[in-house]
């Protein structure tokens, strides 16, 4: 395990937590989001893991994520891919089955900024595990 030399004391690295405490607490499932401000019809996920939300604008791409900060009700996180994009999205939890994101960074050299509300809908059907 490194060591980090902070004010002259050393201080062991904390692991790097992949889970998080917010994330864990939406039900999987069929859910809509609803762009904020936007009267496009609403974007639908099968949402079969709640961390695929982390990064939806680039869905399949190599990403490394960080924890900015993690509660019971809202996470952030940083994430920074291969192909050069990047982002910072913010989950806030209202229920198991609803909740507002904040997402922006860069996606294939264009900048994005986006607001959505999230709820669950329904299961997903049989074949259904990823975003759509």
């Amino acid at each position: 395990m490194g060591a980090l030399l902070v004010s002259g004391a050393t201080m062991a690295a904390a692991p790097q937590r992949t889970a998080s405490t917010a994330l864990s607490r939406l039900q999987t499932g069929r859910y809509e989001l609803k762009e904020v401000g936007s009267l496009a019809e609403p974007r639908v996920v099968c949402l079969a893991d709640a961390a695929m939300l982390i990064q939806l604008q680039q869905p399949d791409t190599q990403c490394s994520r960080l924890i900015v900060a993690d509660g019971a009700d809202s996470t952030t996180i940083n994430y920074t891919c291969v192909s050069g994009g990047h982002g910072r999205t913010v989950v806030t939890i209202t229920t198991p089955r609803s909740f507002d994101l904040q997402t922006q960074g860069i996606s294939s050299g264009a900048p994005f900024d986006i607001d959505y509300q999230g709820r669950r809908v329904g299961a997903c059907g049989p074949r259904s595990t990823a975003a759509r």
